[in-house]
C-alpha cells in the first residue's frame, strides 16, 4: 500500500478508528479552525465517555457543543466555556468534569507534549486558584510551579489545504491550536477543503509536516460552513 493510499481516508473510516473513552484534542478557537465535519461524524458514530481538549466549548449547537449536549463527553479540558450554556449546566450538575487552564498555559502544555517534554516551570498563578494542586519547587531562589504537558490519543484538526502525503496548510486565524495539537497526539486526523497531489505545495507554505498526520479527509466547505448549517441530533 502506498503512502498516499495510507493517508487519504473517507470521513467514516478515519473517525471509526476512535474508540470509546478516547482522549481527543480538537483544534479551533471558537469556530475558526474547528474541524466541524470530523466532529459531526464523531457524533454520528456514537463514541462515548470521551475526554475532549479544546480551547473552548464552542456554542451549544455546533462543534463539540453537540457532543456535550448528547452526553458523549465525560471530561473537558479547556480555557473557557462561557459561550456554551449547556456545558455550564452539565458542569454545575456534576455530569461533565471540567478542567480549566489559562489559555496561555493550555497552549504551552500542549506544545510541551508535542516537543516530547514532561512539562515546564512557571510562576503564573502562584498564590491563586490556578495554582491549587500543582507541585512546586525551589530553583535559583524562586518558587516555580510544575505544569505537566497534555497529551491525547487523537487530534482532530482543520486545514485549508493539504496534499495526499498529509502536509497541512492552515489559513489565517484558523492556525490557532491546530499545529500544536497535531504534534501532541498519538494519531492525527485532518480535514481539509482541498487535497493536492504530492509535490504541489511549496515547502515554505507547510505548517504541519506529513510525518505528524495519519489520515487526510477532504471535505466540502458547504458541509462545514463554520458549523452553522442545520443539524439533526
Amino acid at each position: 500500500m502506498t503512502l498516499l493510499n495510507q493517508k487519504h481516508a473517507t470521513l467514516e473510516a478515519a473517525i471509526a478508528e476512535i474508540p470509546d473513552g478516547a482522549s481527543i484534542m480538537v483544534g479551533g478557537f471558537g469556530s475558526p479552525g474547528t474541524p466541524f465535519a470530523l466532529l459531526d461524524e464523531l457524533l454520528a458514530q456514537g463514541q462515548t465517555r470521551l475526554t475532549l481538549i479544546k480551547n473552548d466549548a464552542n456554542e451549544p449547537d455546533i462543534g463539540i457543543g453537540r457532543l456535550i449536549r448528547a452526553s458523549r463527553v465525560d471530561k473537558l479540558i479547556t480555557s473557557h466555556i462561557g459561550l456554551n450554556r449547556i456545558a455550564i449546566e452539565e458542569m454545575n450538575a456534576g455530569r461533565l468534569a471540567v478542567e480549566m487552564h489559562p489559555q496561555g498555559l493550555l497552549a504551552e502544555k500542549i506544545r510541551c507534549a508535542g516537543a516530547g517534554h514532561y512539562g515546564f516551570l512557571t510562576d503564573i498563578g502562584l498564590g491563586t486558584e490556578v495554582a491549587e494542586g500543582r507541585r512546586e519547587i525551589e530553583c535559583d531562589g524562586r518558587t516555580w510551579a510544575i505544569e505537566p504537558a497534555i497529551h491525547a490519543d487523537v487530534a482532530l484538526v482543520h486545514a485549508d489545504l493539504a496534499d495526499a502525503y498529509g502536509n497541512l496548510v492552515y489559513r489565517g486565524t484558523a492556525i490557532n491550536f491546530n499545529p500544536l495539537m497535531a504534534m501532541a497526539a498519538d494519531r492525527v486526523i485532518a480535514q481539509a477543503f482541498r487535497v493536492e497531489a504530492p509535490g504541489r505545495l511549496a515547502p515554505e507554505r507547510i505548517h504541519t509536516p506529513c510525518a505528524f498526520v495519519n489520515h487526510i479527509v477532504e471535505v466540502d466547505p458547504a458541509t462545514s460552513d463554520q458549523g452553522r448549517r442545520a443539524h439533526a441530533v
